[in-house]
């Protein structure tokens, strides 16, 4: 039996194909092995960031009407409705993280607000302002007789079964 050149030439394509198809898979072995996938259970690099950007979408929500509402003799009730505004964010904060293995708890932090209040309170030249007041974890300042929020203070626990991340974060409304 005789091989024609036609037959030949449908071998070696059929040959090539073959190596080709050998060849592809080790490197499709070490594409997929050089692949980065994220342990389940690690919170990503920037959750704490991430939770922080919440917080400010939240204040500035939290915040939005207060000063029309709110004379300055009656900034504690301000503050009281920011908190209280703020309190879902912070409880869907609180439970968001709890399926992938890792905790996440914020809560207002009184201390740092404080220190905010007294070295970062908005001032300066051709600035009709009052004094900052820490009050709770918010800062209220006095603006022509009226309560605007300045800022909110946080603390930030990260729990994950490889350890604890805690920080502070003080978010300002600008």
């Amino acid at each position: 039996m005789r091989v024609t050149d036609d037959e030949r030439r449908g071998q070696m394509v059929l040959l090539a194909a073959v190596a080709i198809g050998v060849a592809l898979v080790p490197m499709v072995l070490a594409y997929l092995q050089l692949g980065y996938h994220a342990e389940p259970g690690a919170p990503s690099p920037d959750h704490a960031r991430s939770a922080e950007r919440t917080l400010e979408r939240a204040l500035v929500n939290a915040s939005g009407g207060i000063p029309a509402r709110y004379p300055w003799s009656d900034r504690a009730a301000a503050v009281t409705v920011v908190r209280d505004r703020i309190g879902s964010t912070q409880r869907s904060l609180n439970r968001s993280a709890l399926g992938r293995g890792t905790a996440l708890q914020v809560s207002f932090n009184a201390t740092v607000t404080t220190h905010w209040a007294s070295a970062s309170c908005p001032s300066g030249r051709g600035r009709e302002f009052g004094p900052c007041e820490a009050d709770r974890g918010v800062v209220v300042q006095e603006r022509v007789g009226r309560t605007h929020v300045a800022a909110a203070g946080f603390d930030v626990v990260v729990v994950t079964p490889d350890g604890e991340t805690r920080l502070w974060t003080v978010v300002e409304r600008r």
